[in-house]
């Protein structure tokens, strides 16, 4: 019988790290269509916004070919710390990004970035391997095929790390459709154009029985 114990991501105990999510990067993503990767990655972004969870941004050797910050997420969180790492592979190797992840003071942890078997499984094992609670965000990692990414949540998987995806993310984290139905329907309707149609269909109903 599993030893496992289902512990939910739970919105007062969990930071949110956006890793290496650059320009230059996001040119090897082929797992997923650019339109779609996009979509995924500001999906999760909103989200970690809507929930007020607490987001660190962090880069590698951006002045090379790795190239900046993709610029949506640097507008989206202008006040979260950013880590530009001079050189380290392994966000976890870099000792401002470590300070400022236990400095959130949450031991639940939620990693998405590009490549999924380098800047977010190296991170990830760091982390796993220093206690920490840690989940990946899966079509918010994007890598060069689906054989890197299989063999990056294989070796993520074995040691604990919970693979999830951004729309599982919110509704673990949201629990109950009361305490908000507009609030994550707006968050759902923006990323996903048929959860629209039927989030208009309800509040169109909504305001008919006012």
């Amino acid at each position: 019988m599993s030893a496992f114990n289902y512990n939910r991501l739970d919105k007062h105990n969990c930071a949110v790290l956006l890793v290496d999510h650059q320009t230059g990067l996001v040119n090897l993503v082929q797992d997923f269509s650019p339109d779609d990767f996009k979509n995924n990655v500001l999906a999760l972004a909103d989200a970690a916004k809507y929930f007020k969870l607490p987001t660190i941004l962090t880069t590698s050797f951006e002045d090379g070919p790795n190239g900046p910050l993709v610029p949506e997420l640097k507008a989206m969180f202008p006040d979260a710390p950013y880590i530009a790492r001079p050189g380290n592979i392994n966000a976890w190797d870099n000792e401002d990004f470590v300070k400022a992840v236990k400095a959130t003071g949450k031991k639940q942890l939620l990693l998405a970035g590009i490549v999924t078997e380098v800047c977010v499984a190296f991170p990830a094992l760091s982390a796993r391997a220093e206690g920490f609670e840690v989940f990946v965000c899966t079509d918010a990692s994007g890598t060069f095929n689906q054989t890197t990414r299989d063999a990056a949540w294989s070796r993520m998987e074995q040691a604990g790390v919970q693979l999830m995806t951004w729309f599982g993310v919110a509704c673990e984290l949201h629990r109950d459709w009361r305490n908000d139905i507009e609030g994550l329907g707006a968050l759902f309707a923006n990323h996903l154009p048929n959860y629209r149609c039927l989030i208009n269909s309800y509040l169109a109903v909504q305001a008919a029985k006012k």
